[in-house]
């Protein structure tokens, strides 16, 4: 039976229900969309026709996330000591990171049916490590990953002690240096040339005064001898080295003598040692130079010995010394163009002072005179500075002689000699760096450009050892100096 009088009843009834319908939906969705807490990764599971999908959290420790879910009833978790799934009522849940791992976490409803499933990774909350790196490296862009139970640097910095400063950051963060692995990229390494000036004059000034008197004389039967030796203590020396004539080769021959050795002496000399070595290296890496050479010295003899014992065949064994220049740094550029070096420099040359004179042959052995700094320090880029320096003054001064007549107004002198040595040193090394860079070969110019050996004709008739020397075409400008010149006498 059609009752066509409720039509307009019966339409608004089914518009209630289809109203109801789409608010029921909307509703539905909403909780299938979960809410998570601020500053966490946000999983998106999806249940749709009874369909589950299985979804990737991440979480710091003792980070949480709320999860809104229908009709939750159970929940499986697989390792609680890694992270742990409560459920605070039928339709919200709360998963919460305990330790560094890896687990995951299934939901159920009051079916039986699994609405939810997740694969949690807890990691370490790497966001007190990304603030302390964004605070000190503010121009970088170095980003930071939990790997495992450590974290992984990436990126790209501007010189090597960024990326060392970042290691050392994260290190100290994260509970030590064997859970960072560094994989820091350099976009630039400089390259840094050091140049090291050595500068040493010393002087030494000698004064000798000294009288030896020796006589012979025979009266009858009766010989009288007399010998005053005044040598030089000062430095070891005698008054007349080689001197073999003494007053009792005249006795022998019956005459008598009077012998008197007169030395007066006085000498000062200048040395001057300038040494300029440069070397170019990479930032981070270590540069040696050496120039100079190696002389020998007898550690001993080595004999064969035959089967009948006898010994020949005695072969002199040697050890080589080391002498020259030497430069051995390692820089390393920070930022705003300073340059941190570590630098070693050595200038030694073989000297006959302290010599050692030995052996069946009188083989004599040289020494050393060594001057070497090694310091560590920081200079800007094309500065310079006085890595050491030395002033040493030495002073000596003797007088020997007959006791009681030395002493005797003016006629005292013949009975005594008097040496004074005064030797000064100045030593000074400086060191300047540089950071450089490649420049195209028609910059650089060697030692030998321009040169030419002369002709026979020039080198016989002229003298002349070479033709050019210097650049052609090459003409200096012109420069007026306004300052004083000539010569200098002291």
């Amino acid at each position: 039976m059609t009752c066509r009088g409720n039509q307009p009843v019966r339409r608004a009834i089914i518009a209630r229900a289809l109203s109801f319908s789409a608010v029921a939906a909307l509703a539905f969705n909403s909780a299938l969309t979960p809410v998570v807490a601020a500053g966490d990764q946000a999983p998106i599971p999806a249940v749709a026709g009874g369909s589950m999908k299985t979804r990737f959290l991440a979480l710091g420790i003792g980070k949480s996330v709320v999860v809104d879910l229908p009709d939750i009833k159970d929940v499986l978790v697989a390792d609680p000591k890694i992270a742990n799934a409560v459920v605070h009522s039928g339709q919200r849940a709360y998963i919460i990171g305990a330790t560094v791992g890896q687990t995951n976490i299934v939901f159920f409803d009051s079916a039986g049916q699994q609405i939810a499933a997740y694969d949690i990774a807890v990691k370490r909350d790497l966001n007190g490590v990304r603030a302390a790196l964004k605070q000190m490296l503010p121009n970088t862009g170095i980003q930071i990953e939990g790997v495992g139970d450590g974290v992984m640097l990436t990126g790209s910095v501007s010189s090597a002690i960024e990326a060392q400063q970042a290691g050392e950051v994260a290190a100290r963060l994260v509970g030590g240096a064997d859970k960072v692995v560094n994989s820091i990229a350099v976009r630039g390494r400089d390259q840094v040339m050091l140049k090291v000036t050595v500068a040493e004059v010393r002087r030494d000034i000698i004064k000798q005064m000294g009288v030896d008197l020796s006589a012979s004389m025979n009266y009858g039967t009766a010989v009288v001898n007399f010998n005053n030796s005044n040598p030089f203590t000062a430095n070891n020396s005698p008054l007349v080295p080689g001197n073999n004539l003494t007053a009792a080769a005249l006795t022998k021959a019956g005459l008598p003598s009077v012998t008197a050795t007169l030395r007066a002496m006085e000498s000062a000399g200048v040395v001057r040692t300038l040494a300029e070595p440069n070397l170019t290296a990479i930032s981070g890496e270590s540069a040696t130079f050496i120039s100079g050479g190696e002389f020998p010295i007898p550690t001993g003899v080595t004999c064969q010995t035959s089967t009948t014992g006898a010994i020949g065949n005695c072969v002199q064994t040697v050890s080589f010394k080391k002498f020259g220049i030497s430069l051995n740094f390692t820089p390393v550029v920070l930022t705003e163009g300073r340059i941190s070096l570590r630098v070693m420099t050595e200038v030694s040359e073989v000297s006959a002072e302290n010599s050692l004179t030995g052996g069946a042959g009188g083989t004599t052995i040289p020494s050393i005179k060594t001057r070497r700094a090694e310091t560590t320090l920081e200079i800007p880029s094309g500065g310079s500075i006085a890595m050491a320096g030395l002033i040493q003054e030495q002073t000596k001064q003797a007088v020997n002689g007959l006791p009681g007549l030395d002493s005797l107004p003016v006629l005292g002198a013949l009975f005594r000699s008097q040496d004074f040595v005064n030797n000064q040193t100045e030593l000074m090394v400086i060191v300047t760096p540089y950071i450089v860079r490649a420049v195209a070969q028609k910059e650089l110019s060697r030692p030998d450009d321009g040169f030419a050996p002369a002709s026979d004709s020039q080198s016989t008739l002229l003298a002349q050892i070479n033709r050019i020397y210097g650049v052609a075409a090459r003409v200096e400008p012109a420069e007026s100096f306004q300052v004083s010149y000539g010569f200098i006498i002291d």
